[in-house]
């Protein structure tokens, strides 16, 4: 399974020679602005929720790819609306796809379209391939409901933001690594904007104090688990 960060909450992801999107807001990130949309290959993209900086770019790659877009039953829905492939789901469900298995699990957040149409409510994602497992937290507060994950999933790699304001910031972030029984974490959904700019290097000590081991990756970067 590789895993690379596109800025913001945007993930590639290739498992079982599949190729996922997630929440892709590429081409308006200044962060991002070396990375062309047109060049991604997709065969799924999975969309925690509806806010613009999530699903920015879903219409130009699912228009050229033909990817399934996976996501809860109302986003899954307009889009399905618009003549586009789409999976629905709600939480706690769970679906086998040809990459793998996915969950769909809470998240704490709002979920409205930029147009301010209805988007359901927001989640994050489990999935389960090549022997390799991962969460996809999505944007969200700290949560007990994230303690239900392990009780299912042992994970290789927990996915979690850690920009604050809008979300989690990073000793909540610590919390629910150890509600997940993670000590390996991709962070991600910070410094795209003023109000979630971090200090990195504090961030990343105060992970290894508690003896985990926080990544941040360039925007372009991949990790393989």
């Amino acid at each position: 399974m590789k895993i690379t960060f596109y800025g913001h909450a945007s993930l590639g992801i290739e498992v079982g020679g599949k190729h996922i999107l997630v929440d892709p807001f590429i081409s308006a990130n200044p962060l991002a602005a070396h990375i062309n949309i047109d060049t991604l290959a997709a065969d799924y993209i999975l969309l925690t929720h509806a806010h613009g900086d999530h699903i920015l770019d879903v219409e130009a790659i699912a228009s050229r790819t033909n990817a399934v877009i996976v996501s809860n039953a109302e986003i899954a829905g307009y889009y399905g609306a618009k003549g586009f492939q789409s999976h629905p789901m709600n939480h706690g469900g769970s679906w086998k796809f040809d990459f793998g298995k996915v969950k769909y699990v809470n998240a704490i957040h709002s979920s409205s379209f930029p147009d301010g149409s209805y988007g359901g409510n927001p989640g994050g994602f489990v999935i389960e391939g090549e022997h390799k497992n991962i969460y996809i937290a999505g944007d969200t507060a700290l949560i007990m409901d994230m303690k239900l994950i392990p009780l299912r999933t042992k994970l290789d790699l927990a996915i979690l933001p850690i920009g604050d304001n809008f979300t989690m910031d990073v000793e909540d972030a610590i919390i629910a690594s150890d509600f997940v029984e993670c000590d390996k974490i991709l962070g991600y959904h910070f410094d795209t904007f003023g109000y979630i700019e971090i200090n990195k290097e504090d961030a990343i000590r105060k992970f290894f104090n508690k003896g985990k081991d926080l990544m941040l990756l360039e925007i372009g970067n991949s990790i393989d688990l």
